[in-house]
């Protein structure tokens, strides 16, 4: 088979690398892909990023099947364009994908069926969102409603915070992808404490099949401190989501939005990502959806997941009404994935590009990085966005784990590199 993975970030790079170890794999695609995908020899790199342009090349070169990585494209309908080629491809429609392509959309979603989160309100007069920070105070948190790479979300420990997070989301909305012609929105929803958890699923249109439970760090800095991001580093198993906590997440969370979006007349399938918040007697609330795998989440777990991935996407893409992903049982390694991101000097504000990577080892057993925001140029593999590597390493505890994708991170080099030294920390202190 012939597999497409369009995308070219660390998730897509980890996908492509699950995907060949198949025996059924001939050869794995990525579009565009990134500089580590460019010289393994296990992949190759296609230089298309236009929706029909793809769908066409794909048609031509026989592809089996495709998975779509990141959001912007599951947004702008390639599932659709795909299907109506009759193309195989695992990701939700581009209605579905409104559950994270617009976080209006998405509250009043889980508002309407009932889903557990966080209250709010919609604004898209600036005025009036100014009036109602000063009205409930801080901490508060300010969303921006569109695409933002995971860096549209303010969470605001001061009214001064809040009310720069509105003026910069609403008066000047470059950092979001907000559709021509559409009015720039802000949510402004309540502060939840509790412990953050990443609670990913696949479905098919019906049936759903959690994977195993991943943590991400949002923030830049140490102790969770600095600004949010798309996410510094992630592990699986996540501790904090119980065997209670996990039937509750099902029970009030995952079911009722698949069948809620049944109901509604658009059959979900593809991953499905519930970004958790679990107060401290293990209620969860939904803080967002994500319509595709969690970045860097999807390191740890697929270097966790024993079962060949390309049976699962054949189970759940089978032809019909919904596939059969009620057949499916997934086998996971025991052992405890850590991922380690190392940035790009300024990222997330403004990342530089263009700094030569040093030190990469090659793959083993235990440990693998995976590459995104790189380029391979002139003979030399160097930086070319935000979140440049993902350091990932396999071992019997969360401790061990750290210690492994440390040792490897510190070998690694380019000018301004940035890493949190702390992945894991709530896993190791509980």
């Amino acid at each position: 088979m012939k597999i497409l993975v369009v995308g070219g970030g660390g998730r897509e790079h980890a996908l492509a690398w699950k995907l060949a170890q198949s025996a059924r794999v001939e050869k794995v695609f990525l579009a565009p892909g990134n500089g580590g995908t460019a010289v393994d020899g296990r992949y190759e790199n296609v230089n298309i990023t236009g929706m029909e342009e793809l769908g066409a090349w794909a048609l031509v070169n026989r592809i089996a099947l495709t998975v779509i990585g990141p959001e912007a494209p599951l947004a702008a309908g390639f599932v659709d364009e795909f299907r109506k080629l009759g193309l195989r491809v695992f990701g939700p429609s581009r209605a579905a994908a409104q559950l994270e392509s617009s976080k209006a959309f998405s509250k009043e979603f889980m508002r309407r069926h009932g889903i557990p989160t966080a209250a709010y309100e919609v604004f898209t007069d600036a005025v009036a969102a100014h009036d109602y920070i000063d009205q409930v105070g801080a901490p508060i948190v300010v969303k921006a409603d569109g695409l933002a790479a995971g860096k549209g979300v303010v969470v605001a420990t001061t009214l001064a915070q809040a009310h720069e997070a509105v003026d910069a989301m609403l008066g000047q909305p470059q950092h979001m992808a907000v559709t021509a012609g559409q009015v720039p929105r802000v949510v402004i929803e309540e502060f939840l404490l509790g412990e953050e958890a990443s609670f990913i699923v696949m479905c098919d249109g019906r049936n759903v099949l959690p994977l195993a439970t991943s943590q991400d760090h949002k923030r830049l800095l140490n102790d969770d401190q600095g600004p949010n991001t798309g996410g510094m580093g992630a592990y699986s198993p996540a501790p904090v989501v119980t065997p209670d906590v996990h039937a509750r997440v099902m029970r009030e969370i995952i079911l009722p939005t698949i069948r809620g979006m049944e109901k509604d007349g658009i059959a979900y399938t593809g991953f499905l990502y519930a970004g958790l918040m679990i107060d401290g007697n293990g209620h969860p609330k939904t803080l967002e959806f994500n319509c595709r795998l969690g970045d860097p989440e999807t390191q740890p777990l697929l270097m966790r997941l024993k079962t060949d991935l390309v049976e699962v996407l054949l189970a759940a893409t089978e032809p019909g009404q919904h596939g059969r992903l009620d057949d499916v049982e997934l086998q996971w390694d025991r052992r405890t994935a850590l991922g380690v991101v190392m940035a790009a000097h300024g990222y997330p504000l403004q990342p530089r590009s263009g700094d030569r990577i040093t030190g990469l080892p090659g793959e083993a057993e235990d440990v693998v990085v995976f590459q995104a925001a790189t380029v391979f140029r002139d003979g030399q593999l160097e930086t070319s966005g935000g979140r440049v590597l993902c350091v990932t390493a396999l071992a019997d505890n969360v401790r061990q784990a750290q210690q492994r994708a440390y040792e490897v991170a510190q070998a690694i080099h380019f000018d301004g590199r940035h890493y949190r030294t702390d992945i894991g920390h709530r896993a190791i202190r509980n």
